[in-house]
């Protein structure tokens, strides 16, 4: 076994103490003293202890905000100087990049090359590309044409105010970088946010906020609730004084959140699930389109909404890419994500890899071969082979539903109309993948497919100034690019009679 990775000693730090949670610019204990554990999922052993926030603790956290945000200097301040201490955030973590990284391979399982050289990068990137939204927040001028009122003159415009105090809840898939995604753009905006990060994967969000409020944040501008999200998410997504809330998670959470939005019809963005189909076409390169199929569903260890978990293959090279799929499978190495030869390290939480393992066990009792993989595997720590599917149908679980781990199912097909058919048939509209030679194919292909991203020769791509998002039940709105400012901004008419 290759030498482990050493920690960085900043990392070490934070998680060897009780990690309170921020209000109003103090770092203070859970109104009622409770705190829970938090696990490293390579182990199982604890790593943490967080202060559990709940519904008081999210109170205070909101009268805060709606106090930084009505008598504060965060939306008053000039754009200019707001998109600068924006910017600072994404020098600030990339100054911290290998604390963060352990932070995330620690508390999520993560390879560390990988959370460095992906998720820290990309997440200051996302900062310094909203940064430059602060001063082009623009409104438009109107010539009104009032028919009733034939004879007067008209000065109209429009302004984008920010929309007020935000609650934005995140997953653990992508601690920081969901953090990045939320935080990037109300920051920018001028919002003050309440943010309550996964309870499996709280660390990075902590540590990002101690260094939003170096790079200058005044107090109470950002808070942090860690907490349980049926008592803390749930008290934030019900919240009458939230103007809007901002989730990423699963549907089924999703739908709840839309529920409890209801009290006050405060604005929401969901990004949600997926069920991803990724097509291969008999013209494409299948240098490239093998492992790329797989990328696009062991990345992450497969806990990625957007994941390419339903791999169609035109007939004529079907065994071909089921083969090549299945070796790629076997020769990842799942191990802890401090080993530098690791692959792919742990999943999340016991509780994943039962849900995981639950999928497998329900799918091969329906009929599906496990061509690689299928289990979990032996050991401390929360681990599942990586795992290809065949024989499977549109009426199984593994096929039907999103898993959310390294299982991929794959099945041919004859024609485009089929493939059509069958890749938009599904509940969820998040991602797709399309592999081909043939341009014309790959963007009425591109069209066809009934998804917020569709990648073409390629998987995984993502970028700050790029939308990101669903149809269907795959969510409401879209995170990134400029069109994410239109989540956190309002637009008011002005119309003066001259």
């Amino acid at each position: 076994m290759a030498t482990e990775i050493q920690i960085d000693e900043r990392a070490r730090e934070f998680v060897g103490s009780e990690r309170p949670m921020l209000i109003g610019g103090d770092w203070v204990n859970s109104a009622s003293g409770k705190t829970f554990e938090v696990f490293n999922p390579a182990t199982g052993e604890v790593l943490a202890n967080v202060a559990e926030g709940d519904s008081e603790d999210i109170d205070r956290a909101v009268k805060t905000a709606r106090a930084a945000f009505e008598g504060g200097p965060w939306a008053k301040m000039s754009p200019s100087e707001r998109g600068r201490i924006v910017h600072r955030i994404g020098d600030l973590i990339l100054e911290h990049g290998d604390e963060l990284a352990a932070l995330e391979t620690l508390d999520n399982g993560k390879p560390f090359a990988i959370a460095r050289a992906a998720d820290v990068p990309l997440a200051a990137d996302l900062f310094h590309y909203m940064a430059g939204f602060a001063t082009k927040l623009d409104g438009r001028t109107i010539a009104p044409t009032v028919p009733y009122m034939p004879d007067a003159e008209w000065h109209a415009y429009t302004l984008r105010e920010p929309i007020g105090v935000v609650g934005q809840i995140i997953p653990w898939n992508f601690p920081l970088l969901m953090a990045a995604w939320k935080l990037g753009p109300a920051l920018t905006t001028g919002c003050t946010i309440v943010l309550k990060p996964a309870e499996q994967t709280p660390l990075s969000a902590l540590r990002l906020a101690e260094l939003i409020l170096e790079a200058g944040v005044p107090e109470g501008v950002l808070n942090v609730v860690t907490g349980f999200g049926e008592t803390a998410g749930a008290a934030l997504a019900a919240h009458d004084d939230v103007n809007k809330v901002a989730f990423t998670g699963s549907t089924e959470v999703g739908k709840e959140i839309v529920k409890a939005a209801a009290g006050n019809l405060k604005k929401l963005t969901l990004e949600l699930g997926g069920k991803s189909p990724n097509v291969v076409y008999s013209d494409a390169d299948m240098e490239d389109a093998i492992p790329g199929a797989a990328n696009a569903i062991f990345f992450n260890h497969g806990q990625c909404c957007a994941a390419g978990s339903r791999l169609f293959v035109e007939h004529e090279h079907y065994d071909e890419v089921l083969e090549g799929v299945s070796k790629h499978a076997d020769s990842i190495k799942v191990g802890s994500g401090l080993d530098p030869d690791t692959d792919m390290g742990p999943l999340v939480s016991q509780e994943q890899q039962d849900r995981v393992t639950g999928f497998l066990d329900q799918g091969k009792s329906d009929g599906a071969k496990a061509v690689t993989g299928g289990s979990a595997v032996d050991g401390p720590g929360y681990f599942v082979q990586p795992t290809v599917l065949s024989d499977t149908s549109a009426d199984m679980s593994v096929e039907a539903e999103e898993i959310f781990g390294p299982v991929v199912t794959v099945k041919p097909f004859k024609d485009t109309d089929e493939l059509i058919g069958a890749g938009n048939g599904t509940a969820y509209g998040l991602a797709a993948g399309v592999w081909t030679k043939d341009i014309s194919k790959a963007h009425r292909t591109a069209k066809a497919l009934r998804a917020g991203t569709v990648w073409v020769n390629c998987y995984n791509v993502f970028d700050a100034s790029l939308p990101f998002g669903g149809y269907k039940e795959s969510g409401w709105g879209r995170e990134m690019g400029s069109e994410v400012l239109e989540c956190y901004t309002e637009t008011k008419s002005v119309c003066v009679q001259i």
